[in-house]
């Protein structure tokens, strides 16, 4: 059993479920606040979402996913395996629900809730960053504006004015419209004459795994315990502790525990006692030699495709499919991804990809994450942040270990409690 509380009732000890950015930035900052931490995860490190998304760290385009025209489109797209937004044909009653409960909240009220509810965390996303990379996390992030491609100046309009529907719930974003003359010279691996582009600025990106890995390191160099292939059965809270119980029959316990699972966060939250429903968002990426260096981060918008600069080539990542999170890969999305992204980039060696993964993405119906006290005393939960846990990661932590080590709730947090 662990040690009595410290006298100002915070907790001595934490176990941290799941070994992503979001768990390992909360065994971080909980670390800097003098919190003893386990980090334990089903299979290992980054072995979710942050291994293989597109690496951006853009508060500039965190825009919640139940944008009204998302709705619009997904229903056109439904049953569509080549669209970018995928719903397989399924019996499964709890995914037709939650969709139900999407399609509800693809509202303009609901997402402008969403934008405001997420000001903070895009205000103090890339300080979040800077923190740990002064501190012992030895991978580098790059300043880089994020540039979207389009195939029309009417399409860029599009992107326009939703970045003004952003601003004008308060987010601040740095943008340019590009004409086709303008994406030439900036990025020679586009191909669309005639189109169009927007240039956001004070966007960064990241090699994810690499970060990952590092944030692990310095979580274990300060030390900490990261417990791989411990796959968490049960969670039960006791006066003093709470426990924790593997698949293979390992005990664990602590004065707190912190439910930051991804996409499976589901079935253990129900138990937590979280009613804001999570599900599984897949995406997909790759990696391709590119002819020539790619200078910065490209967004496709109309395809739903983001590429970044990786390892000397070009990470290409895409698609929203809501299937179960431990589903195989499904190769005809991959194919239709190339299909869709080859017209608009030159220069890609499509055929010669590499890193071909899937991995799932927690998705919220309200698009708002879950962050906060759960349904017991010692219990806590960080999940639910769609396609954005990467940028928002660190930031979440940092509140998130604020909220367990004072017992007040940071103000920041208020529209994620995981009790909504």
């Amino acid at each position: 059993m662990p040690e009595p509380d410290r006298l100002d009732g915070g907790p001595r000890s934490v176990i941290v479920i799941g070994a992503g950015v979001v768990g390992l930035s909360t065994a971080w900052f909980l670390q800097e606040r003098g919190v003893r931490v386990t980090v334990v995860d089903r299979a290992g490190v980054a072995a979710g979402a942050s291994w293989g998304n597109a690496g951006w760290l853009s508060p500039g385009l965190a825009i919640p996913l139940n944008e009204p025209s998302v709705l619009r489109y997904g229903l056109r797209t439904l049953f569509d395996r080549q669209a970018p937004l995928h719903v397989p044909a399924t019996p499964d009653p709890g995914l037709w629900a939650f969709l139900a409960r999407f399609a509800a909240h693809c509202t303009g009220a609901s997402w402008t809730r969403a934008v405001r509810a997420n000001l903070p965390l895009n205000d103090e996303c890339l300080e979040a960053f800077d923190v740990l990379t002064a501190n012992g996390v030895d991978a580098p992030t790059i300043d880089a504006p994020i540039t979207a491609v389009f195939e029309s100046a009417q399409q860029a309009a599009g992107l326009l004015a939703e970045l003004r529907r952003m601003r004008e719930a308060g987010q601040e974003i740095a943008c340019t419209g590009l004409t086709a003359t303008d994406l030439a010279k900036r990025l020679p691996q586009v191909n669309v004459p005639g189109g169009a582009g927007v240039r956001l600025d004070g966007q960064r990106y990241v090699d994810p795994g690499r970060f990952a890995e590092s944030l692990a390191r310095a979580v274990v160099s300060r030390g900490g315990t990261i417990r791989h292939r411990f796959a968490v059965t049960s969670v039960r809270p006791h006066p003093h502790a709470v426990a924790v119980r593997s698949a293979a029959g390992q005990t664990l316990s602590a004065h707190a525990v912190v439910l930051a699972t991804g996409a499976w966060l589901g079935e253990l939250g129900k138990r937590f006692g979280v009613t804001a429903g999570v599900r599984a968002g897949r995406g997909y990426s790759f990696t391709v030699p590119t002819d020539d260096p790619v200078p910065g981060p490209i967004y496709l918008p109309g395809i739903r495709v983001a590429c970044t600069p990786y390892r000397g080539g070009l990470r290409v990542a895409g698609t929203m499919e809501f299937r179960k999170p431990d589903a195989p890969l499904d190769e005809a999305r991959v194919e239709a991804i190339v299909a869709s992204a080859r017209p608009l980039l030159t220069g890609i060696r499509w055929d010669e990809r590499t890193d071909v993964w899937v991995g799932s993405r927690p998705v919220t119906a309200d698009g708002r994450p879950v962050i906060g006290a759960a349904g017991a005393p010692g219990l806590f939960v960080a999940g639910g942040h769609g396609m954005w846990g990467l940028t928002h990661g660190p930031v979440t932590g940092r509140l998130l270990a604020e909220h367990i080590t004072t017992g007040k709730q940071p103000e920041a947090l208020r529209p994620f409690d995981p009790l909504r």
